[in-house]
């Protein structure tokens, strides 16, 4: 079924190359690449463990820069050993070769991780005054990050031991819950995950609830490995966060993203404030359907007057790069790149991993995107999510390998930007009021899931590894009960949430990937609707500061990168400014 679909929309041929990295797992130069970044490693250690504090500016710049050199080594590795599984998770030899690299990985890092120990703890007056020297201004950023983890290390051995461990700890859980999900075929057909999710777009509510009903089915036979799975990763990020002496299970995340808790708290308590405006949304689109309740697996059925032929991958091509083209030719060019030299896997496969996503693989090579493309209007929006973070990666490339790693809090900002302005450019496209209604509504449902069900998932999380904490391990029962208080406290009334959506939860990567991610999209989507604003406004005089901020990568603080734009992110009524736009969108369907 997937091969038929895949030549009806032209996608069969739009795999990546990822030759690009190294030509096979049996690639020499591989081991080539591994024997210097060991070598290296050792050498570093032995010459600087221990003295850095004794270092010149001169001497810790350039011993940061060689460790920068091992990273992008082992980095451009372990690309290559995940992309090539990604797309053949059935793949045994796939699955070894990646957990090779996990491994060997894991062995150069036990040889660097001195350095990370050693200038944290540096004290304050030696630091500063490296800081302050600038032969440091390239990597000022980095460094000064790196020091705010300093409460959180541990000895240089527990970190040793810890790291040497990591091959069989949360990764390897990670690995075989993706396993398990690429393994499972749903309903009568045997079809993938992809397909099946994709079904719940139908306008047929008879394959609407088909489709609910297979994807419970399948999840429920593997519940028990599913429930493990999260157990288990619960309970090492509780371990982990209690030896770091996190005060709580999204600190982290927070510390990863480069924000105060306070910031994250005001975004929170904003969004949930306007859960009213999802309720109003659903109970119209009842009345439009002409439905007397509107079940779970109704909550994407597409509207009366809503495109609804399938867009085949040259069209969404065009689509995509025509509306980057209109905001910046720069933009253009660079996605284009992605079309035209083989970045992009597009096709729906057996044993590929479901969703999207884009890998900024690193500054010396190019990002790759993955889609599993089916043609409807939602999957060209996602081509273009996932080129608004390729394009994003690529520029900040320049900052090498270190100050290219974006905060996902402003990674989120480049891949939603994007998608909003595909959706005005199609807007414009459009002549018949009815069919701007239809396509308004499916952009609000967009930013529904990108806001208000990204932030009520994060609540979901706040309850499980508060209550993995608190009473111990979690049945799949209490992880139910808890995940539909959550999407209850979102729907109200408006939905009406039945037994098979209880067990929802079990397949969201999110969740096991990167604890406490998800409100990343909530903040990108509403951070989007104001620069979109300022846009609008600014017009021109708009883009080359988007251009540059997204070229800065996160060579600085999301609260310093967004300074040009005049925007306070610990400010409750800039989160309320864009929760009122979507309040206005809603107000124009009423």
């Amino acid at each position: 079924m997937s091969d038929t679909l895949n030549e009806q929309l032209g996608t069969s041929p739009v795999t990546w190359n990822l030759t690009d990295l190294y030509e096979s797992i049996q690639d020499p130069l591989i081991k080539d690449d591994i024997d210097f970044c060991q070598e290296e490693a050792v050498l570093l250690k032995e010459s600087f463990a221990g003295k850095l504090d004794t270092l010149s500016p001169a001497t810790l710049a350039r011993t940061v820069r060689r460790l920068e050199r091992i990273s992008s080594f082992i980095g451009r590795i372990a690309t290559f050993a995940f992309l090539n599984f990604t797309t053949q998770i059935k793949n045994a030899e796939a699955g070894a070769f990646l957990q090779e690299i996990k491994e060997t990985a894991s062995r150069i890092s036990r040889e660097t991780v001195f350095f990370e120990l050693e200038w944290s703890k540096m004290d304050s007056d030696t630091a500063e005054a490296i800081l302050r020297d600038k032969e440091a201004d390239h990597f000022r950023h980095y460094l000064q990050n790196i020091r705010k983890y300093a409460p959180h290390m541990l000895s240089q051995e527990e970190e040793t031991l810890l790291i040497e461990i990591s091959p069989v700890g949360s990764g390897s859980w990670t690995n075989l819950f993706e396993k398990v999900l690429g393994h499972l075929q749903f309903g009568k057909d045997k079809r993938t995950e992809e397909e099946v999710l994709s079904d719940l777009y139908s306008p047929d509510r008879e394959v609407r609830k088909q489709a609910a009903d297979d994807l419970t089915q399948g999840l429920q036979s593997q519940l028990h490995i599913l429930t493990h799975i999260f157990n288990t990763l619960l309970a090492d990020k509780m371990i982990d966060d209690r030896l770091r002496h996190y005060p709580s299970w999204v600190n982290s995340m927070n510390l990863s993203n480069e924000l105060e808790d306070e910031t994250v708290e005001v975004l929170i308590e904003a969004t949930t404030s306007r859960y009213d405006i999802v309720q109003r949304y659903y109970r119209i689109k009842k009345e439009l359907l002409g439905l007397d309740s509107l079940k779970d697996y109704d909550r994407y059925a597409p509207l009366p007057n809503l495109p609804s032929q399938a867009i085949d991958w040259e069209t969404c091509r065009d689509m995509v790069l025509n509306g980057f083209r209109k905001f910046s030719p720069k933009m253009a060019e660079i996605a284009s790149f992605f079309f035209d030299r083989n970045w992009i896997h597009a096709p729906v496969m057996d044993g590929k991993r479901g969703g999207a996503f884009a890998h900024p693989c690193v500054p010396e090579v190019h990002p790759y995107v993955m889609v599993n493309y089916t043609g409807n209007v939602r999957d060209v929006s996602t081509v273009a999510h996932e080129l608004g973070h390729g394009v994003h990666q690529f520029l900040a490339s320049q900052q090498g390998y270190f100050n290219s790693n974006t905060p996902l809090v402003l990674a989120e900002t480049a891949s939603v930007f994007a998608e909003l302005l595909i959706f005005h450019d199609q807007l414009e496209s459009m002549q018949d009021p009815a069919q701007r209604k239809a396509f308004t509504c499916q952009k609000l449902e967009s930013i529904f899931a990108t806001v208000f069900r990204q932030v009520s998932m994060n609540r979901f999380e706040n309850l499980i590894h508060n209550a993995r904490r608190d009473t111990g391990e979690l049945s799949d029962e209490k992880m139910s009960e808890l995940w539909i208080s959550t999407q209850e406290e979102m729907f109200d009334d408006s939905v009406q949430l039945s037994d098979n959506y209880k067990i929802w939860w079990s397949y969201i990567p999110h969740f096991l990937h990167s604890p406490g991610y998800v409100y990343s999209y909530a903040f990108g989507e509403l951070l989007v609707l104001a620069l979109y604003k300022l846009y609008k406004t600014e017009g021109d005089d708009f883009v080359p500061k988007y251009i540059n901020l997204l070229t800065q990568g996160g060579s600085l603080s999301p609260y310093e990168l967004l300074q040009p734009f005049g925007v306070d992110l610990n400010d409750t009524s800039f989160w309320q400014g864009g929760l009122s736009i979507i309040d206005e969108m809603l107000t124009s369907i009423e």
